[in-house]
């Protein structure tokens, strides 16, 4: 049954990597998959285990309860998800992110280059980087009519928003699971990450600033943008950002699990939300003119109506379907199996060489498939203890590691369908310049983690 198992979970993988060649959304092959492997473990009667990492072994246990054990761990990513997703859509119905294209003010093609790198890659980090690369192509749109150049900002929006998620627990869904999963705390892993991800962003940002594409001046006027259709929208923004890095002190200081401090954020900011919306003409309409009648329209319940579900089903189905192999114990054995394979792990440092090329791997590998289910894998393989090197370079690596192919991300994907970017051009043009700042991370982490940190 196991064989069947595993063919089960290739053909749904497949499925869901080949999503725009099969034009099915991956939310279908994952929750079908995730439904399957369970209900053949079901009807065979297959033996369940639950992996102590204490003292590295299986324990045996019974279907229902594992199942439920990992349900609720899923759970907690969702609901802190659909909080932050929640906080996201208020501020942009209060038309927020306009007040970014404020720091706009230079024409010079280099410059606005640096801008939006150092924008999307602190962006990121407060409201992951699919959020942020919708946000700035949008405003990039706006700013530079040039399809060919806005092309190219695009590309390096992408490494740089992949770049910033991938030290923050809130930046990357990745990140996320592996905070929530009690696998890093948020303050070490923003110390063993941060450097090498500002690495990861400023070494293509220097490559490419070289670039004719970034010569020159842009041609259109940057102070013709238009204006916010709030007058509460700079308001919304400073308190919905805040309101989300408020979520690591709440779990810090009472070691809550995420999403409750994620609930109470999402609270405050939808009273403020409901307070300023029943103010009279606090929302403009097309024409200029006040609207009052915006005011008898809740925004949480709109902001509601636009989240991404279909986000979420996937997650939940992909998240369950690992957790299926890893509650059969495929996992274990298979990291085990590696272990015990590799020749090099005859001593400490020879055993961070091999689990650095397995992360690294890994990191490649996230470029052609999602890296979710790659995180979610790696969190059921490696037995070791909570903010372990190897769990702060997975973290690194999953969420950089997408940037090297345009559909290996969700920011990618969604600028390649905002900008139509070309699967090959991206090859081209972007790929490299990913690879080189990917490895130049890679090497700063291995650094700080041999020679700095340890110290």
């Amino acid at each position: 049954m196991e064989t069947i198992i595993i063919i089960v979970f290739i053909v749904g993988y497949l499925a869901i990597t080949m999503e725009h060649n099969l034009k099915i959304d991956k939310l279908i092959p994952a929750l079908a998959m995730m439904a399957l492997l369970w209900a053949i473990i079901a009807l065979a009667h297959m033996d369940v285990f639950e992996v102590n990492t204490v003292l590295k072994e299986l324990e045996p246990t019974h279907i229902d309860e594992i199942l439920l054990h990992h349900l609720g761990k899923t759970a907690e990513i969702l609901v802190f998800l659909l909080g932050a997703m929640t906080i996201v859509e208020i501020i942009d119905y209060f038309d927020g992110f306009a007040t970014i294209k404020g720091y706009i003010k230079t024409k010079s093609k280099r410059k606005l280059l640096w801008l939006f790198s150092i924008l999307a890659f602190i962006l990121s980090a407060i409201i992951d980087n699919l959020t942020a690369t919708i946000v700035l192509v949008t405003i990039l749109q706006k700013v530079i009519k040039e399809r060919d150049t806005r092309l190219w900002f695009a590309g390096l929006i992408i490494i740089a928003a992949n770049a910033g998620g991938a030290w923050s627990p809130i930046g990357d869904v990745t990140t996320t699971m592996l905070w929530i999963g009690n696998k890093v705390t948020a303050p070490v892993l923003i110390e063993h990450v941060l450097l090498p991800s500002i690495v990861c962003m400023v070494v293509p940002v220097l490559f490419a600033s070289r670039y004719k594409a970034f010569s020159g001046k842009i041609q259109d006027d940057v102070d013709a943008l238009e204006q916010p259709k709030s007058k509460f929208g700079s308001t919304m923004l400073y308190l919905g950002l805040g309101a989300i890095v408020f979520v690591p002190f709440f779990k810090t200081i009472t070691h809550l699990p995420p999403y409750v401090g994620m609930m109470l954020s999402l609270a405050v900011v939808a009273t403020f939300a409901e307070i300023y919306s029943s103010t009279k003409f606090s929302i403009s309409n097309v024409d200029g003119e006040g609207d009052d009648t915006v005011g008898h329209h809740s925004p949480v319940h709109a902001s509601l109506s636009k989240i991404e579900l279909p986000s979420i089903l996937f997650f939940l189905g992909i998240l369950l379907a690992v957790a299926a192999l890893e509650s059969l114990g495929m996992l274990f054995h298979f990291a085990e199996s590696l272990e015990s394979n590799l020749p090099m792990l005859g001593t400490e440092s020879k055993g961070e060489l091999v689990s650095d090329l397995v992360v690294m791997i890994l990191g490649v590998g996230s470029a052609v498939i999602d890296n979710v289910p790659l995180v979610a894998a790696s969190m059921g393989m490696f037995s070791v203890p909570i903010d372990d090197p190897v769990w702060h370079f997975i973290a690194y690596s999953a969420g950089t590691g997408g940037s090297m192919l345009i559909i290996g991300s969700a920011a990618g994907v969604v600028a390649m369908g905002m900008e139509k970017i070309d699967f090959f051009w991206y090859l081209k043009k972007i790929a490299w310049l990913a690879f080189l700042g990917f490895i130049g991370g890679a090497i700063a982490f291995v650094v700080m983690r041999n020679f700095i940190l340890d110290v």
